[in-house]
């Protein structure tokens, strides 16, 4: 009796839920009454015959950025659903997510350091216009290229400005000299140390991390010969604004680091809003390594990063 019982229900189950039959036609099909139907649809939910289930895509990025937010010790932290696991894509989702979660925080007199490359390009696309009294935009690091690749730092600065209806300090400097005396000279020029000291004094600072792939944007700029770049790939595992570090996030090579004209990493560990902006296969590594050395209490990424994240080990202290 049971057994029959049983079979029944999974076929009610089957015509309910898989053929999309109305409780009425099964009842016609079958030849039982409706009331039937409806019990043996539950009785199939009660014996698990029948599990459902409901994918929400928010519930799920929310349950994410709590797990995020728990294992790497952060402030805030939102996930992106890019429709693609694509590394154009990714960046265009995150920069949307980024200016939303921008313009929920900026306030007046805010002072906003603000990184470059592609995925702060997409950002400043993205932003959502409003007027700040007071504030200012300041670049992190030199903007200035020794070859054909594009930083949009300008551009990027522009936008910024532009869209919260203030004034820029630009850095046109080359973010990386050749030797630290040519570099520690140019630090006392007064407008340069003003704009250095005003990107470190910054409450809110935006940025994205690069890798040390042969194609990443730093090594297209030409800022460095074939020597320094193996040099650099052999240490590090990416960067912020340029200054490189290792898988555990200290600084990987001193010498470069003091050539490196911009924001300083630990300055960066200070910052009320510090805000990482990144996602992508590429960048795995190089986002835990700036995870593991704090230099971000706020991680934007997407969902396809952020599992990947989650699947790491505990980052090291």
């Amino acid at each position: 009796m049971d057994h029959n019982k049983d079979r029944l229900s999974i076929n009610v189950a089957k015509l309910y839920y898989r053929s999309e039959y109305s409780q009425q036609q099964i009842a016609e099909e079958l030849g039982i009454s409706r009331p039937s139907v409806s019990r043996l649809l539950q009785y199939a939910k009660d014996k698990e015959y029948v599990r459902i289930q409901i994918f929400d895509p928010v519930e799920d990025m929310s349950h994410m950025e709590h797990q995020l937010l728990e294992k790497y010790h952060l402030k805030d932290v939102c996930v992106a659903a890019s429709t693609l696991n694509d590394e154009q894509e990714i960046k265009k989702y995150i920069g949307l997510r980024a200016a939303e979660y921008l313009d929920s925080i900026v306030r007046d007199g805010d002072i906003i350091g603000v990184g470059w490359g592609t995925t702060m390009h997409c950002l400043a696309n993205s932003l959502i216009p409003r007027v700040l009294r007071g504030a200012q935009i300041v670049q992190l690091e030199g903007g200035v290229t020794h070859a054909k690749g594009e930083t949009y730092a300008n551009e990027i600065l522009e936008r910024f400005a532009k869209n919260y209806s203030t004034i820029a300090q630009y850095l046109p400097l080359p973010v990386i000299f050749g030797s630290r005396d040519v570099k520690e000279m140019v630090d006392k020029d007064p407008h340069i140390r003003r704009v250095l000291e005003l990107g470190s004094h910054a409450n809110i600072a935006i940025f994205s991390v690069g890798t040390v792939r042969h194609n990443a944007l730093f090594f297209r700029l030409g800022y460095t010969d074939s020597e320094e770049k193996e040099r650099i790939q052999r240490s590090a595992v990416g960067d912020i604004c340029s200054r490189f570090f290792n898988e555990n996030g200290n600084i990987s090579d001193k010498e470069l680091d003091d050539r490196t004209v911009g924001v300083k990493l630990q300055d960066l560990c200070k910052k009320e809003h510090s805000i990482l902006c990144s996602g992508g296969e590429a960048k795995i590594r190089s986002i835990k390594a700036a995870l593991a050395g704090h230099y971000a209490n706020v991680l934007i990424t997407d969902q396809f990063t952020a599992k990947h994240l989650l699947e790491e080990k505990e980052p090291k202290h």
